[in-house]
């Protein structure tokens, strides 16, 4: 089976694919990093080194050694009360009725924002901006081209167009111009710290509620959280009960 293919030997003992897979797993995220044959070649020789560290540690006795010893029994209390964290939060469930339920009770939570859509050309310099404006309203030339010729944003390319965007994204002077104007508005110049704009509001998205199905999951995950909390508290009350803390 390819995954127990022996990829190197270290004092006798054999390293598997399966051996760096495991590794490359645990790294969770960064394991990403290292999804691909040159990075499964570094993972290879971290573990050969492991490898090394640890015959030679086992051939000079250091477990024997005080300092390992308390090191050791450290590590297994920390394991233990992680182990314990989990066997008192391992019976948490939480029902598709319960989800619903705290959808239905929290309607203000699950609504998508207020957004525009808007179109843009920035400029340095306050007169060229008024010009390029002139333009535009005479009908010399369209927005779209004015941005392409003109504007230094990169968005330029696509005719100023800056897509949809909620309140608060852009910068304040910006973002006020944008939510106060009528669909098909041109305001401007509007000054902020980039230069001068002319605004072209393409289009409004009122907030409206988000599906059920699509925060389902997301709601489970909170109420999860929320009963483990609370399930770990409930013990931690039980075992001070138990064996009464004394604070100096």
């Amino acid at each position: 089976m390819a995954e127990a293919r022996v990829l190197a030997a270290v004092g006798g003992q054999n390293i598997t694919e399966a051996d760096v897979e495991a590794m490359v797993a645990s790294l969770a995220q960064r394991g990403q990093n290292y999804n691909s044959p040159e990075g499964r070649k570094i993972v290879l020789e971290q573990l050969v080194n492991q490898k090394l560290l640890l015959i030679d540690a086992t051939r000079n006795l250091y477990e024997r050694e005080p300092a390992f010893k308390a090191e050791l029994a450290r590590v297994k209390e920390d394991l233990l009360v992680n182990y314990a964290v989990g066997k008192a939060i391992e019976n948490v469930r939480v029902s598709d009725d319960e989800t619903k339920k705290f959808f239905d009770e929290n309607p203000e939570q699950f609504r998508s924002e207020e957004s525009v859509n808007a179109s843009h050309i920035l400029v340095s310099d306050e007169a060229e901006a008024k010009s390029i404006l002139e333009k535009i309203q005479n009908g010399e030339i369209s927005f779209e081209d004015a941005a392409k010729q003109y504007s230094s944003c990169p968005s330029a390319s696509e005719g100023g167009c800056l897509g949809d965007f909620g309140q608060g994204q852009m910068v304040p002077e910006f973002d006020e111009a944008c939510f106060t104007m009528e669909v098909g508005e041109l305001r401007g110049p509007v000054q902020t710290q980039f230069g001068y704009h002319l605004i072209k509001l393409n289009g409004k998205n009122e907030a409206k509620p988000i599906p059920y199905e699509t925060v389902k999951e997301q709601i489970r995950q909170k109420l999860i959280g929320d009963k483990q909390q609370a399930a770990y508290q409930s013990k931690i009350n039980q075992l001070k009960i138990l064996y009464p803390v004394d604070k100096f």
